[in-house]
């Protein structure tokens, strides 16, 4: 299969029950997405693929072939993303295991919504969990990103 992983050109054979998880983290290096519920139930395993959130511990592999995946290392690979910024300035952080998919997540709310309401983040980001941090930091963040324009 062929696709784009952080803007570079993959080209590999992968086993049909290959989850898109394990390609990214064991094949490829990229340990951003975390594995956790394996349900689709936290978000912890969050990635774009063709900018829409999906997660990597339930979609296989072999769905992306020709499409654009984005993982946390490809969002921050020229350094930290203005909305990277973000979080860490309004302390919508803490131990970090959530923090890739929170992120990932919010930058495909803000590339289709670029000021979302308070209530129109919470329904977006509902498929996250963070168990540190509450989300009123994470919600007051995102809030933050989108008034400064970012994505």
């Amino acid at each position: 299969m062929s696709f784009l992983v952080n803007d570079q050109p993959v080209k590999l054979t992968v086993e049909p029950q290959l989850l898109l998880l394990d390609l990214l983290r064991d094949r490829l290096g990229l340990k951003g997405a975390k594995r956790s519920c394996d349900m689709q139930v936290c978000g912890a395993c969050t990635v774009l693929v063709d900018g829409r959130p999906v997660s990597s511990c339930t979609y296989l592999a072999f769905e992306a072939r020709n499409s654009t995946v984005v993982t946390i290392e490809g969002l921050a690979a020229e350094g930290l993303s203005p909305l990277m910024h973000a979080f860490m300035e309004n302390a919508a952080l803490q131990c970090g295991y959530c923090t890739p998919g929170m992120v990932l997540t919010a930058k495909s709310l803000l590339d289709v919504n670029p000021h979302p309401s308070v209530e129109e983040i919470i329904e977006y980001m509902k498929g996250n969990i963070c168990r540190c941090t509450g989300y009123k930091k994470i919600v007051e963040a995102i809030q933050d990103a989108a008034q400064r324009g970012a994505s």
